[in-house]
């Protein structure tokens, strides 16, 4: 996998939408927060536009994305928030010439139609806080995210939930949400897990869907090579008048219990309190005993 270069102070970074919309007051924080660390921050076209729901039409979406990734003087593009429309525009995104000149893109939630593209592209890529995130991320959310962005060691280790499946794995981590994983399948931005260790984590799903969406990459040959997998938040998940009868991680266990490779659930990045930062793309080293985790960046 290539890697962009890490960022030095006085680097450029910019902010743009390529879902919903984000507003120049919204930015303020995410600005201080990057003037802290040295960073310059530049707003893209589309922040300040409002077309209903999305940052600006489609095509001022695509545009001022590819307007970021070819300019040279951007070293890493922060997007600004996630909620829906990143699929929309992933085809009209111009990467000529990316992979000679990478940078870092940065995001969670809808922005995994990214880091799923991007990922087949050969480049690394940041799961981590967005623009809209900062003002209720924790410290450690947006220490992890400085660490993974200036190249400084990035490792963590958890407390072991008794769910957990025991064992030690190296692969490359990839994945994000699960909801945008389950959406790109047949598509050319669905990536090759095999051998890899998937991360998925989700928002706001009803348990059944939870069921649908791993049995269907199950079917899809995404869990059958996998080296392991790291189950973030869980958050805020439904269940229907009547039961569906499992919660989030028995579903994951049944539907992976032919596998025996280790399993991580509650780890702290997602749309949760704690978002962790995570390089995609990176090898790590997976440990999972029973009272702690650790994973670890090479």
């Amino acid at each position: 996998m290539i890697r962009p270069d890490y960022l030095k102070q006085g680097d450029k970074v910019a902010i743009v939408c390529t879902a919903r919309k984000f507003s120049r007051e919204e930015a303020k924080l995410a600005i201080e927060l990057m003037n802290s660390w040295g960073l310059e921050v530049v707003l893209g076209d589309t922040i300040g536009l409002d077309n209903y729901q999305l940052g600006g039409t489609d095509e001022e979406r695509a545009n001022d994305f590819t307007k970021q990734l070819k300019d040279p003087d951007i070293k890493a593009i922060w997007c600004a928030r996630g909620g829906y429309g990143t699929v929309r525009i992933i085809d009209e995104i111009d990467f000529t010439g990316f992979v000679d000149n990478p940078k870092w893109i940065i995001g969670f939630s809808d922005v995994t139609v990214l880091h799923s593209h991007v990922h087949n592209l050969g480049v690394e890529t940041i799961h981590g806080i967005m623009a809209f995130s900062v003002e209720k991320s924790l410290v450690e959310s947006r220490d992890s995210l400085y660490r993974a962005l200036f190249g400084q060691e990035l490792s963590y280790q958890i407390k072991g939930v008794e769910e957990n499946r025991c064992g030690k794995a190296n692969g490359v981590l990839v994945g994000g949400n699960l909801s945008i994983l389950y959406s790109l399948l047949g598509s050319q931005s669905s990536m090759d897990t095999k051998g890899k260790i998937l991360f998925i984590e989700d928002l706001d799903e009803y348990l059944y869907h939870i069921d649908r969406m791993m049995h269907n990459l199950k079917r899809n040959g995404l869990l059958n090579d996998l080296a392991g997998i790291i189950v973030g938040g869980m958050t805020d998940m439904h269940d229907n008048a009547i039961p569906f009868g499992y919660d989030a991680k028995q579903i994951i266990l049944s539907i992976t219990k032919e596998f025996d490779y280790p399993i991580v659930f509650d780890f702290p990045s997602g749309h949760g309190v704690s978002n962790l930062a995570l390089n995609l793309g990176r090898e790590v080293e997976l440990e999972v005993l029973p009272n702690v985790v650790s994973l670890k960046f090479k």
